[in-house]
């Protein structure tokens, strides 16, 4: 990449299950861009705190537990996401995605000292590269002066049915009721813990995913990339 060219960082966030991930991958690949779901470093955060036996509601322990394990991004081009996480040093694959890891991130992801530790490795795998991230405080916290800021809202409902399809397609059987309050808990957590708040950037644009298709939404937002100039 020539040192002048600044890369093109596009951040994608919103709240659980608004699509974010899902559009932020498939835009990626329209775009010719290195992809990353942030979520998975806090995931990894939240499988360690399982294989050690520590509470996520243990702030001081899972902290050290974060700077211990050290989960780090590593470029992946023959995966299926095109990247990976490492836990200790070692790759991670579905195990990411297991119930309880579910169930436990929203308080790791609220630890003040964890989400410190987790912003360099997210600034380090987005330097020099042309990258699209999902989360919650991309465009706010972790790429502040990102090409382009979206954040997709979804309407609870949309949301329940969107997780529940993709928890069905990975052979995990849950209630709606059950996981309506789960994204509900989560939605307040994240919107109220003190560490990077889940908010829209101020200069972000907003897009409400409730009654488009995951491809409506990322030929929308691919529209507007390109129609500002951005080269693909």
């Amino acid at each position: 990449m020539n040192p002048t060219t600044r890369p093109l960082q596009i951040a994608i966030d919103g709240p659980v299950a608004s699509g974010k991930s899902t559009v932020a991958r498939l835009l990626a690949r329209r775009l010719g861009c290195t992809f990353l779901d942030t979520g998975a470093l806090y995931r990894a955060v939240a499988l360690a705190a399982l294989r050690h036996g520590v509470s996520p509601d243990d702030e001081h322990a899972i902290a050290g537990l974060a700077a211990i394990t050290d989960p780090q991004v590593d470029l992946d081009p023959g995966g299926p996401l095109g990247y990976r996480i490492l836990l200790d040093g070692l790759p991670l694959t579905d195990e990411l995605f297991a119930p309880a890891v579910s169930q436990a991130v929203s308080a790791v992801a609220a630890n003040a000292a964890v989400r410190a530790h987790l912003i360099g490795a997210q600034r380090t795998f987005a330097d020099d590269r042309n990258v699209i991230m999902a989360g919650r405080d991309i465009g706010s916290v972790v790429l502040p002066d990102a090409t382009y800021k979206f954040f997709l809202t979804a309407s609870v409902d949309a949301r329940v049915d969107r997780r529940l399809r993709e928890l069905h397609e990975k052979g995990i059987q849950i209630e709606r009721d059950a996981l309506r309050r789960d994204i509900e808990r989560r939605d307040e957590r994240d919107r109220t813990r003190k560490a990077s708040p889940l908010v829209m950037a101020a200069d972000a644009i907003e897009v409400d995913s409730s009654g488009l298709s995951i491809e409506q939404v990322v030929d929308r937002l691919e529209a507007m990339v390109r129609g500002r100039g951005v080269p693909a």
